[in-house]
């Protein structure tokens, strides 16, 4: 066994959420989450009888989530080559239009700050000026010093997996999980035209567009309307 590899499992097993946003993620916008992530310092072991407490701050951006499908996925660029074979189990499973919920986050760390109080005094004084401020969205989280952004993942990861059934319960019932003739999904159709505007608009680049074209295959459906819009900018 890899020692970071074990290192990596102790973090996450020392993990805890200890106060978790009283809201899921969004289906149909962006999740904005103030999180405060607390230590003990790496060097506390090696240091006799100090307390002193490492506050981290910043805010987890989780953006609207998309409905995908393991041939969407495996068209991705980054992946090793044993994640495109767990895509290609994927689509042999479940065949390669099965939609699943694909979910982008961003970390901006905010403040690093070392306090001397003890980590409980630290985690009330914390829930105390949340409560005041009265944000729904803000979180505290122990982790590991040396690994504390492993804690945050373990936290983005426990967010997820609390959100996946109603963000799918409510697309579905707005039919976006549809998969038309061409093996497409409903909410990936609306997703292009966004798209379409954002290029129209000067928001995005056309390159963005034609990515997401290219990973479902699409290019040459939409190729005419791709063109158009540099006619329009004549």
């Amino acid at each position: 066994m890899d020692f970071d590899d074990e290192r990596i499992r102790e973090a996450v097993r020392h993990t805890e959420i200890l106060r978790a946003p009283k809201q899921s993620l969004s289906t149909f916008g962006t999740t904005n989450i103030y999180y405060y992530l607390v230590t003990e310092p790496a060097y506390s072991e090696l240091v006799k009888n100090i307390t002193e407490t490492v506050i981290r701050e910043g805010r987890v951006i989780a953006e609207k989530p998309r409905i995908v499908t393991p041939y969407y996925l495996s068209r991705l660029e980054g992946f090793s080559l044993e994640a495109r074979r767990y895509f290609e189990a994927l689509i042999r499973t479940h065949g390669s239009d099965a939609p699943g919920l694909f979910y982008t986050y961003k970390n901006e760390p905010k403040e690093l700050n070392i306090v001397s109080d003890n980590l409980p005094s630290v985690v009330s004084k914390l829930n105390e000026a949340i409560d005041k401020r009265g944000d729904p969205l803000a979180s505290i989280i122990r982790g590991e010093d040396e690994l504390w952004d492993v804690s945050l993942m373990k936290f983005i990861y426990e967010m997820t997996r609390s959100s996946m059934r109603n963000n799918l319960l409510q697309m579905g019932s707005r039919g976006l999980l549809d998969i038309d003739a061409s093996g497409i999904p409903a909410d990936a159709r609306v997703r292009i035209d966004e798209l379409f505007r954002k290029v129209s608009a000067g928001e995005i680049e056309p390159h963005e567009l034609k990515a997401e074209l290219d990973h479902w295959n699409l290019f040459e459906e939409y190729e005419d309307r791709f063109f158009n819009i540099f006619k329009k900018g004549r």
